[in-house]
C-alpha cells in the first residue's frame, strides 16, 4: 500500500518536474562545462548551482539575480572578447526545455575587485549584451529549445579583460497575460576574459537585479503574447554598446563645467592665416565637435605657440582654434594625443583632434602652464 501511495505521489509530481527547468551545460568556443543537476550530487562546475528547477516568481524576487538560492561556483571558464558561448538549458526530468514562448536574454557583470568564486552576486551591476525573441514568422527563439537545440550567443569583440559572471535568462510567458504570471530561469556561470581589450559598459547601461524588472512592465506583463502579429518589448535595459574604458574615467577637473585659457606669449607667424572647420562625432557615448586645424604654411615647429582654448562641460571636452585666439606654448609633457595633433602640421596640415576625458585635466595643465 506504501509503494502504490508513493507511486501516485511521484508521479503526479513528474510534470511539474518536467515542465521547469536548468541549464545544463554551457560552452565556450568548443569546450563544455557541464552543470550540476540541482538536488544531485555536486561537483566542481563553472555553472552556479540552484536549489531546485521552480522557475522564480516576482520580478522584484531576489532570486532572479542568479536562480533559486544559487551557489557560488568553485571553478571559473576562460574566454575571450569574440569568444562563442552556447548555453544548453534542460527540462527538470532532464529532457528537452519544456517552454516555447519568451525571450532569452544575456547580461555580463564584472565580479569587481575578486575572482568570481568568491563574488557575491546580488553586488553585481549587469549590462546586457544579447536579447532574442521572435523571428519573422512569430515563432519564438526559445522554440529551438524546446525542440531540443541551444542557444549561443558572441562576447562582445572590445571586451575588457577580467572575470565575469555571465547571466543566461529565459522568461516564459505562456501564463503572463496575468500580472505576475511570467516565469523568470536565470542561471549564471563564471569566466575569465583575456587579451588586451578596453571595451567597458557606459554607467547608464548597468543595473541591478533585482531592480531591472518590475511586474508591470512590457515584455513581463503581456495580455497580447498570444496576438499574432504583437509587437514585443524586452524588459530591463537596452543592450549596451561597449565604450572605451578610459570614458568612465572620472575627470580630476570640475565635474561641472570648467574653461582654462592662457594670454599668447608669441604666436608663430605660421598660424597667422590659421582656419578651423568642425565636424560632430560620437566618443565614449558622448556628443563632441572635433576641430581640424588647417595652416596656412607647414613650416609649424614643436616650440611653436598654437592658439587654443579648452574647456569642459561635464564629460563632454571641447576644443577649439579660434582666430583671434588665446594660446598657450605645448609641453613637451603634454598628453601625446594632443601635441601629436597640435604638431601634425608638418605632417598633415589638417589635424582632427579627439580627446579622451580623463586626460582633460593633465592636458588643460600641460598646455596652459
Amino acid at each position: 500500500m506504501k509503494s502504490t501511495i508513493f507511486g501516485i505521489s511521484l508521479l503526479s509530481v513528474l510534470p511539474l518536474v518536467a515542465a521547469h527547468g536548468f541549464l545544463r551545460q554551457i560552452t565556450i568556443d568548443g569546450k563544455t562545462f557541464a552543470g550540476d543537476i540541482p538536488q544531485g550530487t555536486e561537483n566542481p562546475s563553472v555553472i552556479r548551482l540552484i536549489d531546485k528547477v521552480d522557475p522564480v516568481k516576482g520580478a522584484t524576487n531576489r532570486a532572479v539575480n542568479c536562480g533559486q538560492d544559487a551557489k557560488i561556483a568553485a571553478l571559473v571558464a576562460d574566454a575571450n572578447p569574440s569568444s562563442n558561448v552556447t548555453f544548453d538549458w534542460a527540462g527538470g526530468d532532464g529532457g528537452n526545455w519544456p517552454h516555447n514562448i519568451g525571450p532569452l536574454m544575456t547580461y555580463l557583470s564584472t565580479c569587481g575587485n575578486t575572482t568570481c568564486d568568491k563574488f557575491d552576486a546580488i553586488n553585481a551591476k549587469w549590462f546586457k549584451i544579447n536579447e532574442a525573441g521572435q523571428r519573422a514568422d512569430g515563432t519564438w527563439v526559445q522554440q529551438d529549445l524546446m525542440n531540443g537545440g541551444t542557444f549561443s550567443i558572441t562576447l562582445p569583440s572590445n571586451l575588457a579583460p577580467g572575470q565575469y559572471l555571465v547571466r543566461n535568462e529565459i522568461i516564459a510567458l505562456h501564463l503572463a497575460t496575468e500580472q505576475g504570471g511570467a516565469e523568470f530561469y536565470p542561471s549564471c556561470s563564471q569566466i575569465n576574459v583575456g587579451g588586451n581589450q578596453t571595451g567597458v559598459p557606459a554607467e547608464s547601461d548597468l543595473v541591478s537585479l533585482p531592480g531591472a524588472y518590475a511586474d508591470n512592465d512590457p515584455g513581463i506583463f503581456d495580455p497580447t503574447v498570444f496576438n499574432p502579429g504583437a509587437t514585443y518589448v524586452f524588459p530591463g535595459p537596452e543592450v549596451a554598446t561597449l565604450v572605451d574604458s578610459d570614458c568612465n574615467s572620472t575627470p580630476s577637473a570640475a565635474a561641472d563645467s570648467t574653461s582654462a585659457s592662457a594670454t599668447p606669449s608669441s604666436i608663430d607667424s605660421s598660424f597667422a592665416s590659421s582656419s578651423t572647420s568642425t565636424s560632430q562625432q560620437n566618443i565614449c557615448g558622448n556628443s563632441f565637435t572635433s576641430f581640424s586645424l588647417t595652416s596656412a604654411s607647414a613650416s609649424a615647429s614643436e616650440s611653436a605657440a598654437i592658439p587654443i582654448t579648452a574647456f569642459t562641460i561635464t564629460s563632454t571636452i571641447n576644443l577649439t582654434f579660434p582666430s583671434p585666439a588665446l594660446a598657450g606654448p605645448v609641453s613637451s609633457s603634454a598628453d601625446a594625443t594632443l601635441t601629436a595633433a597640435l604638431l601634425s602640421a608638418t605632417a598633415s596640415p589638417d589635424a582632427v583632434l579627439a580627446v579622451r576625458p580623463r586626460r582633460v585635466s593633465r592636458i588643460m595643465r600641460d598646455v596652459f602652464d
